[in-house]
């Protein structure tokens, strides 16, 4: 049902009991709300921007891919409206009686807790992956726990905690509630403190907001917004999410394209993306924290049109098509004429992005493909340079190249000069070297604290060597960094 007045309260589950509430203003974030109205000090304010996962909690998941799950998210990237209808876990509500969770328990007997201020959103962490049944490589149990930084680098007994609890699903109340998960009313018209925050569950619902209040900002996911009220204390009078919608949040195959919704959640596209898109799993598994990719939308990060987002370069060289819809209807806009300059896009007024078009492409000796991301640090950091790369190859010669980075440029674009200094020569090292100096007509980086102009351009053209160099064995690499083994809950009990 859509909302045609505002609601005189938002509604969710906390810690097994229902909260109704009406007095908060759409912006409060859920990090605020849960330490200062409720008193819930346990979830912990480190860093207020994703980085540290002191304020971890777990929100169930109905429609996990394998049946309801708990996902992770930062406390503080997300507005309490977003949780309206949502059924939330903090550390508070793990114990049952005096029974400490397994999660708990377990952090004890391995001594992976030390000053205690982190300990918190690690649990949480933790407790997410409890219930996770798609731990089965190490890397995904360190892509589990990447979002929390200890101070008193205490990790290897973290880690080792991990390791033990991945998937093993105790049969208790948080099981059963996964058993009972049913899709509850998500859509909301909420007014407080002269805000109005509008999540309407269908289109003509969000066409008839878009026409009431122009002037409204639209809000998926909901990372960068959080981080521009947190950090610059930015007030926006009127929010549209767009996560009411269920069709943004679907994805299905049609014939030899992947049609993902704009509202996809990262998380959500790692378990296809092997099959469908070797190359976007390779840069989501450095894309950022789990609990970022629990919340971060396919659409809302290219919709933000930063220079610097590291989905674009990958869908850019994968020739991705944008599926944009307003009232009118739909319209298709290729990739490579979606980002116009620096964050803008094509866009239009009451125009939003419904879907991503990725064209299913098979990687072999002819066809090679893959994605890159360079940034400070291995994992959940800002890319200072990245890049999606393809070569289609003819008797050894470049038939079709597709070159794309971010961190180049205003926009993530192309290497439209690169790609026509290599086309029709032969696909060799010598060969490249020699075309590498167009990539200087391509873009002019700028210089700042991620990296300078030289850096940036240096890097860029070691990732078009890099690529041939990998892809010469393996022409679609799945993961930059594979440790051996896998993780067994049960030998681990």
């Amino acid at each position: 049902m859509g909302y045609t007045a505002a609601m005189k309260e938002l509604s969710f589950i906390l810690n097994g009991h229902e909260v109704k509430e009406r007095n908060v203003a759409p912006t409060t974030t859920l990090l605020q709300y849960l330490r200062q109205h409720l008193q819930l000090t346990g979830t912990k304010e480190g860093c207020a921007e994703g980085d540290c996962g002191a304020c971890t909690v777990a929100v169930l998941d109905p429609h996990g891919e394998d049946g309801p799950t708990y996902r992770a998210i930062n406390a503080c990237l997300v507005l309490l409206p977003m949780m309206q209808g949502q059924t939330i876990v903090t550390v508070e509500g793990l114990k049952t009686g005096d029974q400490l969770h397994p999660v708990q328990q377990k952090l004890i007997e391995a001594f992976g807790s030390q000053c205690g201020y982190c300990t918190p959103g690690v649990v949480m962490s933790l407790f997410e992956a409890c219930y996770r049944k798609d731990l089965d490589a190490e890397w995904k149990v360190d892509d589990q726990l990447c979002g929390n930084l200890c101070r008193c680098t205490g990790y290897r007994p973290i880690r080792e905690s991990a390791r033990s609890l991945a998937g093993r699903c105790p049969n208790d109340r948080f099981l059963e509630d996964l058993r009972q998960a049913e899709s509850s009313e998500r859509s909301v018209h909420y007014e407080s403190e002269g805000e109005l925050y509008l999540a309407p569950e269908s289109f003509d619902a969000l066409f008839d907001h878009l026409d009431t209040h122009p002037d409204v900002r639209l809000v998926a996911g909901g990372t960068d917004l959080s981080l521009e009220i947190t950090k610059r204390f930015v007030r926006p009078k009127k929010l549209l999410s767009l996560e009411a919608i269920e069709a943004l949040s679907e994805h299905r195959v049609e014939g030899d394209t992947w049609v993902v919704g704009a509202g996809v959640t990262l998380s959500r596209l790692e378990r296809p993306a092997p099959k469908y898109a070797p190359a976007l799993a390779r840069m989501l598994r450095f894309f950022a924290a789990r609990q970022i990719k629990n919340r971060a939308t396919i659409g809302g990060n290219l919709c933000t049109a930063s220079p610097i987002g590291d989905l674009a370069p990958v869908l850019l060289m994968l020739d991705a098509e944008f599926v944009l819809r307003s009232r009118a209807g739909e319209r298709i806009v290729p990739s490579a004429e979606f980002f116009l300059s620096y964050r803008k896009t094509a866009l239009r007024k009451k125009e939003i992005m419904s879907a991503v078009r990725i064209p299913i492409l098979t990687a072999h000796a002819e066809h090679r493909l893959s994605a890159y991301k360079v940034s400070k640090r291995q994992e959940l950091d800002i890319s200072a340079v990245s890049a999606g790369l393809r070569v289609e190859l003819e008797h050894g010669k470049v038939k079709r190249a597709r070159f794309a980075f971010g961190g180049l440029a205003a926009t993530p674009a192309r290497a439209s000069r690169l790609e026509a200094a290599v086309t029709g020569q032969p696909w060799t090292e010598a060969s490249l070297e020699k075309a590498l100096p167009a990539l200087e007509q391509d873009y002019k980086p700028i210089d700042d604290h991620r990296g300078s102009a030289w850096y940036r351009m240096t890097i860029a053209k070691r990732l078009v060597l890099g690529f041939l160099l990998e892809t010469e064995s393996e022409p679609s690499p799945e993961h930059a960094y594979r440790p051996t083994g896998t993780v067994d809950p049960e030998a681990s009990r």
